[in-house]
């Protein structure tokens, strides 16, 4: 152990550049060679107690990811990198790295999606008795399931909103679209829930055609499209956290019920106020 460091402050270095991704030998290396100017590699695996057979892998791993230097004389020397060089460059290049595998993931994950899709159509060719209810607890499925209803609405889009938000729509672009598009868009929001940040957003929805009312509470989070198909979020009343559960469903009959459920509670809304001039039926 490097005699420059008390115990307590060599642990607690160590333990913290193997949470940065060093493992327990780099580590160990890597702070032995910053108490000083320069060792051969055997030298340092006696000083950082690693064994003699792993020293030279461990240093060529210091070097790669920039904690170490090679210094060339007579025989080959090691030295550290300054900590704020090693840290920053290592953290760049992980962070490089890690933005390269997600581009990656994700172009492998849409030609999969195409393919893997083409193949779940042709399994689910015999539907069963309840395809048209699906049950969603996460909430990126919830939300990919909203967007692709809104991307697909043709002539009415309504929707009881209080958060927790899978998708908010105050700041879903797709709404807006829906109304240029001429889809009558709808939406009826808790009044407590409305900070100056949403009011402000309601006004743009307003301005572009999206009809806007509020209640004093909500029974539910709901979202309809074209009276035939949509989604039902309820708070699940067992656990002691707050969680949605969402039921997506494709059928006619349902979709007339919500939405003659959310003309009940349109018909008691109000107006937001501030100026905010809202349509209604």
């Amino acid at each position: 152990m490097d005699e420059e460091l008390a115990p307590v402050d060599f642990q607690r270095f160590w333990r913290r550049l193997q949470q940065l991704g060093l493992n327990a030998y780099e580590s160990r290396s890597y702070l032995v060679l910053l108490g000083h100017p320069r060792f051969k590699a055997l030298e340092l695996a006696a000083r950082a107690h690693v064994p003699r057979q792993k020293i030279y892998e461990v240093l060529d791993s210091l070097v790669e990811k920039g904690f170490a230097q090679v210094v060339q004389e007579r025989t080959k020397l090691f030295s550290a990198v300054e900590p704020s060089l090693a840290i920053a460059g290592y953290l760049s290049r992980q962070r490089a790295a890690l933005e390269q595998e997600l581009a990656d993931h994700g172009r492998t994950g849409a030609a999969l999606t195409g393919e893997l899709t083409a193949l779940y159509s042709e399994g689910q060719g015999g539907r069963g008795t309840l395809d048209y209810l699906r049950i969603v607890s996460e909430p990126a499925q919830t939300a990919a399931e909203y967007r692709r209803m809104l991307a697909n609405v043709q002539t009415d889009y309504l929707e009881f909103s209080r958060p927790p938000y899978a998708v908010d729509p105050l700041k879903e672009q797709m709404v807006k679209q829906a109304a240029a598009n001429g889809v009558r868009c709808r939406l009826l929001i808790e009044a407590a829930r409305i900070d100056e940040e949403h009011r402000q957003r309601l006004a743009d929805y307003a301005a572009v055609g999206v009809e806007v009312r509020v209640a004093d509470s909500l029974p539910m989070k709901l979202a309809v499209f074209d009276g035939a198909r949509g989604l039902v979020a309820l708070l699940d009343p067992v656990i002691t956290k707050p969680a949605w559960t969402t039921v997506v469903f494709e059928h006619e009959g349902m979709g007339e019920a919500m939405q003659g459920l959310f003309e009940v509670h349109w018909r008691k809304g109000g107006a937001l106020s501030a100026g905010i001039t809202t349509g209604g039926t």
